[in-house]
Formats: C-alpha cells, sequence, structure tokens
C-alpha cells in the first residue's frame, strides 16, 4: 500500500500539471473561440449547476473511512452490506439531484434575467439541462470511483483521470474551432463523465471483485453514518457557498463580463488547492487506519506538520512565483482586460495558503469524527460571506466578492480552526508556526529577487517570460534546499532520483552486454 500512497501521490501531481497545463492552453482558446460574455454565460451554467453537486451529501468520504474501518477489522460481509447500503443511498440521492436541478433550471430567467439578455437565458438553460444530468449520473453511480480510493487503488484511478484530461479538449477544440460552442462543451464532458463511470463500475466488479449485499446494517452504525455524512453534507455546501457563490452574486448584479474576469482570477485558487490536496486526499485512508488502532496524539500531530511542511514548500513556490509574474501571466495568457483577475486571485489566495498548508487536519477530523464543529463554524461564516459579498459587490463589483471570501476565510480556517487543532484536537500548533516562520525566509528572498528581476527585465513576450521563470524556479530551489528543507524532505526528492537513475543505468549496461 505505501508504493500506491506514494504513486498516488506522483500521478495527483501528474494530473494536476495535466490539468493546469491544458487549462493554461485551453483557456485563451476558449475565449477567444466563444467570446467573454458566452465564457462568462458558461461559467455562470457551471455555477449554477453546481449547486446540484453538494447532493452527494458527502457520502464518499463516508464509503473511505468505513471501508478502511472495516478492513482494518477484517470484516467482508460487513463491508458488502456497507457497500448495498451506499448504493441506494447513492441512487435515491441523485433522484433528489436530478429534481432539484430541474427545478433550478425552469427558474433560471426569473434568477437572472436582470443582468442577462433574453438569448442569453435561453442558452444558459439549455447548458444547464446538460450540466445538470451530467452531475445527476454522477451522484446516482458516484459509489463506485469511491470504492475504487477506498481500496486504495490510486494508480488506477488517477490513470483514468489523466486519460480523460486529455481526451476532453482533443474532442472539445475541433467542435470549438467548427463552431458548435458552449453547449458542445457541455455535451463532450457528460459523455466523457458517463464513460469514466462506465469503467469504474466494470474495475469494482471485475478487478476488486466487490460484492454488495442488499442487508440491513446495524441501526447504530447507520446512524453514526448519517450524522458523519450530514457534517461533510455541511462542508460540502459551505465550500459550495465560499468558491461559487460568487458568480452567481455577479450574474444577478454585474453581467457576464464580470463573470469572465472573476473565473479568470479565481480559476488559479484551483491550481493551488490541487497542490495540496494531491498529496492529503490519499492520506484519508491510512489515517482511519491510525484512528482505529488508537495511535497517540502525538503521532497525528507530527503527521500533521510533516505534511504541512511537504505542502508549504510547494505552494510557497507557487504563491511567491505568482506574485512575482501572475499580472505579467495573466496580460499575455488572456489579455490586459483581465488585469483585475490579479488582484481578484491574491486577495483569496494569501489567506487560502495557510489553510491549505493544514488540509491534514481535516482528514484527522474526519478520521476522528470530530468534524462537526469544524461544520458550524463555517456555516457561520459561510453565511457572513454571503451579506458581505452582496453588500461589496454593488461598491467595488468582482474585487468586492474576492474581499468578502478572503475575509471569511482568515476568519473561520485561519484563526477559528488553528485554536480547534490546537486545544481539542491535541495538535502542537506553536511547533507547526514555528516550522513554516523557519521556512519564509527562502519565500522572502525568492520575492525580493524576483520584484528585482521583474523590474530589471520587462518582457511582453512567453520566451522572456519563461526565461525569467526558470531563473526564479532555480533561485527558490537552492534557497528553499539548503534554507528550509529537512533531510526526510530531501529525501523525498534524492530517493526516487536516484531509483531513476539506477534503473536507467542498469538499462544501458544490459543493451551493452
Amino acid at each position: 500500500m505505501k508504493s500506491q500512497l506514494k504513486a498516488g501521490a506522483v500521478l495527483s501531481y501528474i494530473a494536476l500539471f495535466i490539468s493546469s497545463a491544458i487549462s493554461l492552453l485551453y483557456t485563451p482558446i476558449m475565449l477567444n473561440l466563444l467570446g467573454q460574455s458566452e465564457y462568462g454565460l458558461y461559467s455562470l451554467a457551471t455555477t449554477a449547476a453546481g449547486f446540484v453537486g453538494v447532493l452527494n451529501f458527502g457520502l464518499g468520504n463516508a464509503v473511505i473511512r468505513y471501508t478502511a474501518k472495516y478492513k482494518t477489522l477484517k470484516d467482508e460481509e460487513g463491508c458488502s452490506r456497507l457497500y448495498g447500503m451506499f448504493s441506494i443511498m447513492y441512487g435515491i440521492l441523485g433522484i433528489i439531484a436530478l429534481a432539484s436541478g430541474i427545478i433550478l433550471t425552469l427558474n433560471s430567467q426569473q434568477i437572472f434575467s436582470n443582468s442577462l439578455s433574453i438569448d442569453e437565458v435561453d442558452k444558459l438553460i439549455v447548458l444547464m439541462w446538460i450540466m445538470v444530468i451530467n452531475i445527476s449520473i454522477g451522484i446516482g453511480l458516484g459509489l463506485f470511483s469511491v470504492i475504487i480510493l477506498a481500496h486504495e487503488k490510486f494508480i488506477f484511478q488517477k490513470v483514468i483521470t489523466i486519460a480523460s484530461l486529455i481526451v476532453n479538449p482533443l474532442i472539445m477544440l475541433p467542435l470549438l474551432i467548427m463552431g458548435y460552442g458552449s453547449i458542445s462543451v457541455a455535451i463532450v464532458t457528460t459523455t466523457i463523465n458517463f464513460i469514466t463511470i462506465l469503467i469504474n463500475i466494470y474495475y469494482c466488479f471485475r478487478v476488486l471483485r466487490i460484492k454488495i449485499l442488499f442487508k440491513k446494517l446495524k441501526p447504530d452504525i447507520l446512524k453514526e453514518i448519517i450524522v458523519f455524512s450530514s457534517y461533510i453534507f455541511l462542508n460540502l455546501i459551505i465550500d459550495k457557498i465560499y468558491w461559487s457563490k460568487d458568480p452567481f452574486i455577479l450574474g444577478i448584479y454585474s453581467g457576464t463580463a464580470a463573470i469572465s474576469i472573476y473565473t479568470i482570477g479565481v480559476s488559479f485558487t484551483g491550481y493551488f488547492s490541487g497542490f495540496s490536496a494531491a498529496i492529503s486526499n490519499v492520506f484519508l485512508s491510512k489515517v482511519t487506519g491510525l484512528v482505529t488502532n488508537e495511535v497517540s496524539d502525538k503521532e497525528l500531530s507530527d503527521l500533521f506538520i510533516r505534511i504541512g511542511r511537504v505542502q508549504y514548500i510547494i505552494l510557497s513556490f507557487a504563491l511567491s512565483g505568482f506574485v512575482v509574474f501572475g499580472q505579467e501571466f495573466i496580460i499575455l495568457w488572456v489579455g490586459k482586460a483581465y488585469r483585475t483577475s490579479f488582484i481578484i486571485a491574491i486577495i483569496i489566495l494569501v489567506p487560502m495558503i495557510i489553510s491549505l498548508t493544514q488540509s491534514m487536519g481535516i482528514i484527522i477530523l474526519q478520521a476522528k469524527n470530530m468534524h462537526k464543529f469544524r461544520s458550524i463554524v463555517y456555516l457561520a461564516i459561510a453565511i457572513a460571506n454571503v451579506l458581505l459579498s452582496v453588500i461589496l459587490v454593488q461598491k467595488w463589483g468582482a474585487i468586492g466578492c474576492a474581499i468578502a471570501t478572503a475575509a471569511a476565510f482568515t476568519t473561520g480556517n485561519i484563526i477559528i480552526m488553528n485554536i480547534y487543532y490546537w486545544k481539542k484536537l491535541k495538535i502542537s500548533i506553536p511547533t507547526f508556526w514555528k516550522n513554516i516562520l523557519y521556512m519564509s525566509s527562502p519565500l522572502l528572498v525568492s520575492l525580493l529577487f524576483g520584484i528585482t528581476l521583474n523590474k530589471l527585465v520587462l518582457t511582453e513576450s512567453w520566451a522572456f517570460f519563461t526565461i525569467k521563470i526558470i531563473v526564479f524556479s532555480v533561485v527558490y530551489s537552492i534557497l528553499i534546499w539548503f534554507a528550509g528543507m529537512n533531510s526526510y524532505e530531501k529525501d523525498l526528492f534524492l530517493v526516487p532520483l536516484k531509483n531513476i537513475i539506477h534503473r536507467f543505468s542498469k538499462g544501458k549496461l544490459y543493451k551493452v552486454s
């Protein structure tokens, strides 16, 4: 399983790199072919239909947690009964999602008629129909992809993800060039999603040999699962409010152009979240096993700090690079009309980085079934976020939405949750922050170097811009290696590199002989 964990993390970063590269290449093409208005419309449809996606009720984490628990206890029949119950729950939630999506779609005209034209509303409704069907199918049959994760088959799951990432634009780009527009994009995405689901189902039954038994579970287990999932569900709602309410609010008050600018800015938060999640997401089963075996709080605290340090190395590099080169990149990428997107991104990213380096805390909370407090706090903060966004969007537009989101993020994710991790989860937060402060000196020096480099070398071409990025990356890597990384973190890089060199040298010797 260790190889699956390592490979899963590596493949997660490969998938993230491919996804980011495709997005960076594909977005300006899509903007050019669709235009700012239709791109904003597509983003609005994705956001509106995405609210239906929270109706998976957070069952995915419950499946992973309880599969790990039953596997630790070696109770195969209990696991099969669990899957029977979850399959029924997923099916019911898929139907509820479809019904909710239909209601939302039918009311789109009343919601967005103040800022959208009649033609835009008509196209929005078609897009939402397609996306609602896509999301409902994904929820109703979503159990099987989660079972693969629960059995820690990260390699297969990530390979499928990478394949779908590559296939998607290869099909969509010719259609866009031929003039089929955003509706074709939605249809292709739905089709690929359905094919992926079928592959997951085949893998579960033919490779993993899972069994689904429709027998009644013990009432106390069922109650525990419902309570556990209900708080995950609440977190999903809150996350959706955090990251999806702004385009929705802009759609009501500002129109499609503001949505496009905001979408470009907030898209960078997705890349940063991916950097963090690529590591932490593969640890839920492992941490659940540790909790089931009743390991000490110190061991979990050490894991929190160790993973947090690794995440900070990656995220501080990404953040410092974006602060220095972000505005220049956005202008080269999508044009001067999107200058404001850089400001939006920076406002949200700075507080977000701190939370992302502590994402293991969420995993530990879920493994210990202690995420109730986090859910309640986030609900209160999310409500305040919405109210503040509605006020500020009317004064400062998209930037106002970003300020409201950053303020809520700082209050909930940083201040309150750090206190809770320290006092209740017994994680040594002071030790964590000592580590982060010690590792921040390379970040600060890199920022100063990058800003100076940017002022001395002004560029308006991708070639010179790329050279500056490479120079900055080399300087940061040297600084973090000698002034920030410990022996464990260096080994994470050196050991795979030595293995590759060893295998390559053996291959050459074999060919020579």
